[in-house]
């Protein structure tokens, strides 16, 4: 079995396209308002993103993306001016994480 896609909602689909580009996704269906697909840089799976009238409530979606190398990652995204919740941290799980928040509070760990 292989992972095709995550989806996750957005009130404001073009905000979260402008966001997930800055992460370095690259956008392969552009369907403005309601939907947008991307392509991760590396391996096969996709991401997209789709219209709803209301946010869950709760802690939302998690979504983990993995880089080779994160401490230069997150340098490059704060100055892009993206904000992160956590800065990049060795977790007793044996990896090194950083998380921050889409434009809809989803949760994002790299």
């Amino acid at each position: 079995m292989n992972l095709n896609q995550v989806t996750v909602p957005s009130v404001n689909v073009e905000a979260a396209t402008i966001f997930y580009q800055k992460l370095g996704l690259k956008l392969i269906v552009k369907a403005f308002p309601h939907y947008v697909r991307f392509e991760c840089p590396n391996g096969t799976a996709t991401f997209s993103v789709h219209l709803v009238e209301k946010l869950p409530k709760g802690d939302g979606v998690y979504v983990y993306f993995e880089c080779d190398n994160l401490d230069e990652l997150v340098k490059e995204l704060i100055a892009e001016g993206i904000e992160f919740t956590e800065l990049p941290k060795d977790q007793s799980w044996l990896w090194r994480e950083a998380r921050l928040k889409d434009p809809d509070g989803n949760q994002l760990i790299l």
